[in-house]
């Protein structure tokens, strides 16, 4: 089964309606640890990338590169330059092509993962949204099922409640951080679903 780049669009498309519909969620979570406003940021960005997205003709890498580019645009925050280096490292892993096997979006996990780390100077185990994506690129490399990759998330996600945060601007509360997830780790396992979803198609 190939992912074509109407499957990309329609992608993009279904983490802006995610976004949209977890709002006012992530941003009550942001709020116990952070500004309160994790969830605006995601539901702009994702809303920007999905339109850039759509409005691209092209290959896969240009569809990636333009999302990563409408995201930045609008969420200038922490979690934009991070996204926008994600979407820019799964365009090279999807490449200059119309489609590929839906089982290469392991590859694009992977590759979003990288790039996230690479930018933020972080590891699993800071609560960051790593915890999310860190986990399900070992499933995705480990050949797990789409199940088990969006499981590896979602644990990830949860696992960040124990964690202290060392990073961002949880930071500041040190061990009163403990005993919140990581906001910016739900939202992650929320789109790994999403790319999970894609992979069964």
């Amino acid at each position: 089964m190939d992912f074509t780049t109407s499957g990309l669009k329609a992608l993009f498309a279904a983490f802006s309606k995610r976004m949209q519909a977890e709002r006012d969620h992530l941003c009550a979570l942001d709020g116990a640890i952070g500004d309160g406003d994790h969830g605006i940021a995601m539901e702009q960005g994702m809303a920007a990338a999905s339109a850039a997205a759509a409005s691209t003709e092209g290959t896969l890498q240009d569809i990636f590169n333009a999302a990563a580019k409408g995201f930045l645009n609008a969420v200038g925050a922490s979690s934009g330059p991070l996204y926008a280096t994600g979407f820019l490292r799964a365009g090279k892993a999807a490449g200059a092509r119309a489609s590929m096997p839906a089982d290469e979006l392991r590859a694009v996990i992977v590759a979003i993962r990288d790039g996230i780390a690479q930018r933020g100077k972080a590891e699993p185990g800071q609560k960051t949204m790593l915890d999310a994506w860190g986990p399900a690129a070992e499933a995705a490399i480990a050949g797990g099922s789409p199940a088990v990759i969006s499981s590896a998330a979602q644990t990830g996600a949860e696992a960040t409640s124990r964690m202290v945060a060392t990073l961002g601007r949880a930071a500041r509360l040190g061990d009163r951080s403990i005993g919140h997830p990581d906001p910016g780790s739900v939202s992650a396992a929320m789109l790994i679903a999403e790319i999970c979803a894609a992979m069964e198609r």
